[in-house]
């Protein structure tokens, strides 16, 4: 298979706007799945789906958290973050409760399980550098042109009429 941005060996695709291989949205979409699939290995043993893992990553760092604050983060709609926070509450990694102080928000705290799970957690990213290969400083300008192309895309989607 060719590597993105090398077509397919046809000097005529070079010019084609719709060859594959020169497609962003075919590069994203197999690194992400590629990406994905190295995680799993390191997740399963914990319980943990790759968008799970993201859930737990979310609340180390900032529970706890309302509903609505962790769909933000995640940028997840809450149609499709609730299917998770059940799936890690049912294996008692967090709570989800009514605020007292706004009964309409839910708060999503870790338990004591889960907080453990955060210590086992801790190995993912180094061995994620490690199976993937690739220097340290590569993956952190991978990053940075990632996180300008959400950018992009997202005040794309805002400037584009519905």
């Amino acid at each position: 298979m060719a590597k993105f941005g090398e077509g397919t060996g046809d000097p005529s695709q070079l010019d084609n706007p719709l060859a594959l291989e020169q497609q962003v949205c075919f590069a994203l979409s197999v690194a992400a799945r590629g990406v994905v699939a190295v995680y799993r290995p390191l997740l399963e043993p914990m319980g943990l789906t790759h968008p799970q893992y993201l859930v737990m990553l979310a609340l180390w760092q900032h529970a706890p958290l309302s509903v609505r604050e962790l769909s933000r983060l995640l940028q997840l709609d809450p149609g499709t973050l609730s299917p998770l926070l059940k799936r890690l509450e049912a294996i008692g990694y967090l709570q989800r409760e009514r605020n007292p102080a706004d009964e309409r928000s839910l708060a999503v705290t870790l338990t004591a399980r889960g907080l453990a799970l955060r210590g086992e957690a801790e190995r993912i990213p180094p061995a994620i550098v490690e199976r993937l290969g690739m220097p340290l400083d590569d993956l952190r300008k991978l990053h940075a042109a990632l996180t300008e192309v959400i950018e992009a895309a997202q005040q794309a989607s805002k400037a584009a009429p519905h």
